[in-house]
């Protein structure tokens, strides 16, 4: 949608609204000048500036003068939508009671519930959530609210969302689970969570790894320790390689003695062929070859 060119007056109500000074905007639209919803190039109403800056009569205002409450900018984001990124409750509330759509999704597919998640605002996750958002939603890559919550460590948020009936494993596109991200992530509190909740231990991302896998490669070591309780597929993955080649592969001692502890085979070789200790060999860490060694000769 192409825009019309912005007056001047335009452009000082998008400023009074982004103030918070209701007095202009009473002002502005008393003179017949100017719309209540005009746009400006990305197609930001004033509407979405009040509520994006958190100025409430400035809403109530806008609101009273027939703005529209689920105008969209040309990325798809409403009032509303600010105002669950921000944690502007009062805003949302006024928002919401009036008529503003929970879910409007943006172009990537986020809704206020999303971003919600992303910046950990629980009670603006309960308001949306009595508003009827969508709590499976899924953005254009397939990440859902409860993913969104796991990759930014919000813990309560995934409590949250887990009572009020997300689903624990439901995938990215590419395969990652709300889990997996949280083992990538180093979120150890999530993955213990997660785990406790039913999250399948082994779930694959498209490229064959798992979360153990994932977090051996980054040296997470709270996360390995959470994920073996659960007793994760030491052996081989669907990717070719296992858990302990890439805790090997980075030289993350600790990791690797957790492993090693919890069963994994030094001596198990890869796709190609290639043992645990191969590659502490060919990298010639000698604090790594010996502890591989040692619990060949201890087995």
């Amino acid at each position: 949608m192409s825009m019309k060119k912005e007056t001047p007056s335009d452009v000082r109500l998008h400023l009074a609204a982004v103030n918070g000074d209701v007095r202009s905007i009473r002002r502005l639209l008393d003179s017949g000048r100017v719309h209540v919803d005009c746009q400006d190039k990305e197609g930001t109403t004033p509407l979405i500036l009040s509520a994006a800056n958190g100025h409430v009569e400035c809403v109530q205002e806008l609101l009273e003068q027939g703005a529209n409450i689920n105008c969209q900018r040309l990325t798809g984001t409403t009032a509303l939508f600010f105002a669950a990124q921000a944690g502007f409750m009062h805003i949302a509330e006024i928002l919401l009671e009036n008529g503003a759509v929970a879910d409007t999704p943006s172009i990537d597919g986020g809704t206020p519930l999303f971003v919600a998640c992303q910046y950990g605002h629980l009670k603006m996750i309960h308001l949306l959530l009595h508003h009827g958002a969508k709590i499976n939603a899924s953005m254009k890559d397939g990440a859902s609210p409860l993913f969104i919550a796991s990759q930014n460590g919000h813990l309560e948020v995934a409590q949250t969302l887990l009572s009020n009936g997300a689903k624990v494993d439901q995938r990215r596109l590419d395969g990652a689970t709300p889990l997996w991200i949280a083992s990538q992530m180093n979120h150890a509190c999530i993955v213990r969570f997660l785990l406790k909740y039913g999250a399948q231990v082994d779930s694959l991302r498209r490229n064959g790894a798992t979360p153990l896998f994932k977090a051996c490669h980054k040296g997470h070591i709270d996360v390995v320790q959470e994920l073996l309780k659960y007793k994760p597929n030491l052996g081989l993955l669907p990717n070719g390689e296992t858990a302990l080649h890439a805790a090997t592969l980075f030289n993350h001692q600790r990791v690797i003695r957790l492993l090693l502890l919890a069963g994994a085979s030094p001596s198990l070789p890869n796709q190609d062929g290639v043992t645990s200790i191969d590659l502490a060999i060919q990298s010639k860490n000698k604090p790594v070859i010996e502890l591989l060694c040692s619990h060949l000769t201890e087995r």
